[in-house]
Formats: C-alpha cells, sequence, structure tokens
C-alpha cells in the first residue's frame, strides 16, 4: 500500500486549495460548514448556488469519463479534492446523489440517450436527484418492495410508497425501483425507472427527524408517470442495476467523510479541554481510544482505495460501512458525555441544538441508513466469511 502522492498530485491539491480559497468569498463566504447530516436543510438556495459554481467551473463528476463530460481524473486526485474540500470548511453538497450514484449507473448502464439527457444537467448541478428504494416494509429487505409500475402506451404508470427518501423534498428527479411483473416475488420482475418529482401523482411528506429537521421523506405515488424509454437496463433486471448503484456509494468521498468525522472529533476535543472534561482519565482515555480508531478508519480507506486502483476491491471494502457507523454512534455519546449535564439542555428555544447534541443525534442513525449493521454483518458473513446464509428475512 503506497499512500504517497506524486508531485503532479501536489501541484493539483494546490489548484484545488487555491480555487476553494478564492471562491468561497463574497456571496459564499456564508456557506462555509453549512449541510451535513442532520442540518441538510441549511441555507440550500446558497448550496444549491455554490454546486453550479462548482459545475462552472468543472469540479463536479471529477472521476467521470471525459467522453461523458467529466474530466477523467485519477483515484488519487479525486480523494485530494474530497480532503481538500472538507479542509476549505465547503458546504456540504446538494448533488452527490445525482454526481456519486445516478450519474455513474447510467454511464455503465444507461443508453445513450439516457447519457445525452441526464448527465450533462448533473455535471452543471441543475438538476437534482433522490433515491426512491426504501418502503415501509422493504427498507434491509429491499428485494420486498412493493411499489409497482404498469405500462399504459408509452409511458409507465407507477404507484406505491418509499420512504426515508433523503432531500425528495429538493430533487427533480428520482430513480425508483419498481415491480414491473406483477407475477413476480422477490428479485426478479424489478425494474430501475427514472421518474420526474415534479408532477401530478407524486406526494411529499417530510418526517420530522429528532433533531428537529426534516432532510428524510416519504414519496407516495399515485399515478405518477414517466416515458416509457426511462428505464435503465432492461425491463424486469432493475435488481441488477439497483445493486449496481448501492456499489458506487463506497468511492473516494469516504475519505471527505473521515475528514468530517476529525473535524467533528477536534471540535470535541477543544471543548474537553475548555470544560475540563479532559481532566476525567476515563474520558481522555475514551478520547485517545476515538483517535486511534479514526486514524485507523483513515488508513482503512486508503489501503481500499489502493485495491479499487488495481481493479481488485479487497474484503476490506465490506468492513468499511459497519466500523464508521459504528465509530461514530459511539462518537456521539462520548461528545455528550464531555458536555456533562449541559448536553441535557437546548441551546434556546424552542429546540436550537448545539453542534455536539446534533452529532449525537443523529448519529443514532448511521447504523440504519446505507446498510444497516445488521445487514452489513450478513454481507460479511456469507459472502467474505463463506458462512452459511442466514435463514432469517433481510438476510443478504
Amino acid at each position: 500500500m503506497d499512500l504517497r502522492f506524486s508531485e503532479e498530485d501536489e501541484a493539483f491539491r494546490a489548484e484545488v486549495r487555491a480555487w476553494l480559497a478564492d471562491n468561497l468569498t463574497g456571496e459564499f463566504a456564508d456557506a462555509r460548514g453549512l449541510g451535513g447530516p442532520g442540518r441538510e436543510h441549511e441555507a440550500f438556495p446558497l448550496r444549491l448556488a455554490w454546486e453550479r459554481r462548482l459545475g462552472e467551473a468543472g469540479w463536479t463528476c471529477l472521476g467521470w469519463p471525459r467522453e461523458h463530460g467529466g474530466p477523467g481524473a485519477s483515484l488519487a486526485r479525486q480523494v485530494i479534492f474530497h480532503e481538500e474540500y472538507v479542509r476549505a470548511d465547503a458546504p456540504v453538497r446538494v448533488g452527490h446523489i445525482g454526481e456519486g450514484l445516478i450519474g455513474p449507473t447510467l454511464i455503465d448502464l444507461g443508453t445513450e440517450e439516457q447519457k445525452d439527457r441526464f448527465l450533462p444537467p448533473i455535471l452543471r448541478g441543475e438538476e437534482l436527484w433522490c433515491q426512491g428504494y426504501s418502503e415501509p416494509d422493504a427498507g434491509s429487505d429491499l428485494a420486498g418492495v412493493r411499489t409497482r409500475a404498469r405500462l399504459d402506451g408509452d409511458e409507465w404508470v407507477i404507484d406505491g410508497q418509499k420512504v426515508w427518501t433523503s432531500l425528495a423534498h429538493e430533487a427533480d428527479w428520482c430513480f425508483v425501483l419498481a415491480r414491473t411483473d406483477p407475477a413476480t416475488t422477490r428479485h426478479a420482475g424489478l425494474s430501475y425507472l427514472l421518474v420526474p418529482m415534479r408532477q401530478p401523482g407524486v406526494e411529499i411528506r417530510p418526517i420530522v427527524q429528532i433533531t428537529g429537521t426534516s432532510e428524510f421523506n416519504e414519496v407516495f405515488f399515485d399515478g405518477a408517470r414517466t416515458p416509457r424509454e426511462n428505464v435503465v437496463g432492461a425491463v424486469g433486471d432493475g435488481w441488477r442495476v439497483a445493486m449496481a448503484t448501492l456499489a458506487y456509494e463506497r468511492g473516494a468521498s469516504t475519505l471527505g467523510q473521515q475528514l468530517g468525522f476529525r473535524r467533528e472529533f477536534d471540535r470535541i476535543a477543544a471543548i474537553a479541554r475548555e470544560n475540563g472534561a479532559i481532566g476525567d482519565p476515563v474520558l481522555r482515555d475514551r478520547l485517545v481510544r476515538s483517535w486511534i480508531e479514526l486514524e485507523i478508519m483513515r488508513l482503512n480507506a486508503l489501503r481500499t482505495m489502493t485495491s479499487l486502483g488495481d481493479g481488485e476491491p479487497g474484503p476490506e471494502v465490506s468492513f468499511a460501512k459497519l466500523y464508521w457507523s459504528t465509530w461514530h454512534r459511539e462518537f456521539g455519546e462520548l461528545a455528550m458525555d464531555v458536555l456533562g449535564i449541559d448536553g441535557l439542555l437546548a441551546e434556546g428555544p424552542p429546540y436550537d441544538l448545539s453542534f455536539a447534541q446534533r452529532v449525537f443525534l443523529f448519529s443514532r442513525a448511521d447504523t440504519i441508513y446505507a446498510g444497516s449493521s445488521e445487514i452489513q454483518r450478513n454481507i460479511i458473513a456469507e459472502r467474505t466469511l463463506g458462512l452459511p446464509r442466514s435463514r432469517g428475512k433481510g438476510s443478504s
């Protein structure tokens, strides 16, 4: 594992750093540090304008091939960009679902017409996407989706319900996993549809979280429509396409996420020094242990990136989500213990939470979204360790 960057890569780092310093000024100076889990409501129009500024300057979709509008940046340069982006305290991106999930899916599995229609607006930051996977009875057990789609002339008609749909209230489009063959069950008979959100037949209901914010939503499809050609892959082959999309979630941006974790850690450590909690040997030991685990997380991510660069990801990929989500949940508990009794009081009425309180409350969801810990353990047991398949509901 070679963790060194070349001179050319370091020159690229300087270019990224300089551009961010020059552009996070003026109207975008106030965007620094905004957004993120539990805070996606913050200055969304300003962050959308920033997304478009990134697109104009060619800083979106770095890993996309040149023939599809991206710069075709190496994995090392993608890592560098995400690192410097977080170090600059730039606002959390609003176009990550389009750039990181549906875009690569269309590049690999979409038709030329789909690529021509949908990729350029993602590159420019002009169209936002959300993911229509989970349902009330089909979360971790995704193959149990009940949303249905039927052909009516040249259009698909969609009926059903999705839940935990991040940023659905801001999205222009949704990629929806729906059952198009009513005679099938489980993985068969599913199709992957691209559905416009701003139309009759689509109702979005925000879900108020324990943080008091509403970045997740319920989405109800009642006769919603999309053109017949807006199916990715073959009709009935939606499970394969959906799994391909999920594979793109574990990319270079994870290192940026971990630098965000490091920034959170530094803030909590500073609070511990200010309020004297650092003097408690038990809390000090927990802080040290948390820092060590964060370093392990980063090194493992770099090792994963190295293996991906060779085209052969190792078994460590299976552990990454389980590791970081468990670490972050425990870190949220540590943050509250550092605050002590002050952590029981809101910053102000009616429910103004502090930084540490938001970290604690939202981190409770980390072990559920993007693959619950229970399912992740099944995947590790069955696919990495070769243990017998679980017979329980939701088995991978």
